[in-house]
C-alpha cells in the first residue's frame, strides 16, 4: 500500500502518511472502514433491477458536500473497520445473496485496498459486475490502478461552475478534474452492454443531482455530456435533492428542487436529442430514500 505513505490518491493531495494513522481531508487512515453492506434497490433500473445492487458504503469522503445525504458517514465518518480479506468475503456473500453487482459507494480513498479485495474475491469466485460509484473528484492516475477490474462506472457530475463547487464542496477546479476522470472511466469500460434482462454489464452512467435554483448550471452539464459522449453513455438526471439539517441556515439549499425547474431540464435534454437517459418521478425527495447507516451487513 505504498500509495498511502504519502497519500495523493485524490485531487486534494494531502500527502499524509495514512499507514502511520495520519488522516487527510477524507478523514480515513489506511484501514478500510464501512457503514453498510446490503442490497440496495434505489439505483437506476439496470443497476438495481428487481434483485438489488450489492452496495458497500465506505466511510469518509474527499468531497464533503455540505448538502450530502450520506452526511453521517461521509463527514462524521461513522463506520467499522474491516480487513481486505473481510471485504472480499462480504463481496462473495452479496453475490450468494443474489445481488446483481458489487456497488462500491464512495471508494476513492480506499482504491489500493479495494484492488486487493477485488482480486482476492475473484479468486474466491466473484463473477458479477463491479461498480465504482463516485463523486468524480478523482485523479485519473488513481482510476488506472483499477483498470480491468471495474465493469461499470457510476460517476456524478455535480457542478459546471467552479464557484458553486467551492461554495458547497470546497472542491477546487471540480469540473475539469471530474470531466478528465470521466474520460478515463469511459476509456476503461467503453459503451454500455446489457444482459438479456436489461441489467447493465458494462458501461458508464453519469449522474447529475439537480440543486435548487441552479437550472442554468444543470443545463450546461447536460449539454457538455451529450456533446462529448452522445449516446455512448447514459445520463441520470436526478431530482431527489433533500434538504437536511446541515443546510437549514443556507437559504438557497434549504428547499427542494421545484417541479417547474426539473421539467424544464428534462425538456431541455429532450430538445438536445438525448435518448439514453434516466429521469425521476415525484416522491424521490424524501429522507426515506437515504439508507440507514447502522452497520447492517458489516
Amino acid at each position: 500500500m505504498k500509495e498511502l505513505e504519502c497519500c495523493k490518491l485524490c485531487p486534494r493531495c494531502c500527502k499524509v502518511n495514512r499507514l502511520k494513522g495520519e488522516t487527510g481531508l477524507c478523514g480515513m487512515n489506511s484501514k478500510i472502514k464501512v457503514a453498510r453492506i446490503a442490497k440496495h434497490y434505489f439505483e437506476e433500473p439496470p443497476i438495481s433491477g428487481k434483485s438489488g445492487s450489492g452496495a458497500i458504503f465506505f466511510s469518509g469522503c474527499n468531497m464533503k458536500c455540505i448538502f450530502c445525504q450520506n452526511y453521517n458517514i461521509s463527514t462524521n465518518n461513522f463506520g467499522k473497520e474491516i480487513s481486505i480479506k473481510e471485504l472480499a468475503e462480504k463481496m462473495i456473500k452479496l453475490q450468494k445473496d443474489g445481488s446483481l453487482n458489487i456497488n462500491l459507494v464512495t471508494p476513492t480513498h480506499f482504491v489500493p485496498n479495494i484492488k486487493s479485495a477485488i482480486i482476492k474475491a475473484k479468486e474466491m469466485g466473484l463473477n458479477i459486475p463491479i461498480i465504482y460509484n463516485t463523486s468524480s473528484y478523482e485523479n485519473a492516475e488513481t482510476l488506472k490502478i483499477l483498470d480491468g477490474l471495474i465493469d461499470i462506472y457510476l460517476p456524478d457530475l455535480k457542478y459546471y461552475d467552479d464557484i458553486l463547487a467551492m461554495k458547497y464542496s470546497k472542491a477546487y477546479n471540480y469540473f475539469e478534474i471530474a470531466t478528465n476522470a470521466i474520460k478515463e472511466m469511459y476509456r476503461q469500460v467503453g459503451t454500455p452492454e446489457f444482459d438479456k434482462n436489461g441489467i447493465m454489464k458494462k458501461g458508464v452512467i453519469v449522474r447529475h443531482l439537480m440543486l435548487p435554483e441552479q437550472i442554468e448550471d444543470s443545463k450546461k452539464i447536460i449539454k457538455y455530456l451529450y456533446d462529448t459522449y452522445h449516446d455512448n453513455i447514459f445520463i441520470s438526471i436526478m431530482n431527489q435533492y433533500t434538504p437536511l439539517k446541515q443546510v437549514e441556515n443556507i437559504k438557497e439549499l434549504n428547499h427542494k428542487v421545484s417541479d417547474e425547474d426539473y421539467d424544464n431540464l428534462i425538456n431541455y435534454a429532450c430538445d438536445l436529442g438525448i435518448k439514453n437517459a434516466f429521469i425521476q418521478e415525484g416522491g424521490t425527495q424524501s429522507e426515506s430514500f437515504i439508507p440507514d447507516f447502522d452497520l447492517t451487513g458489516v
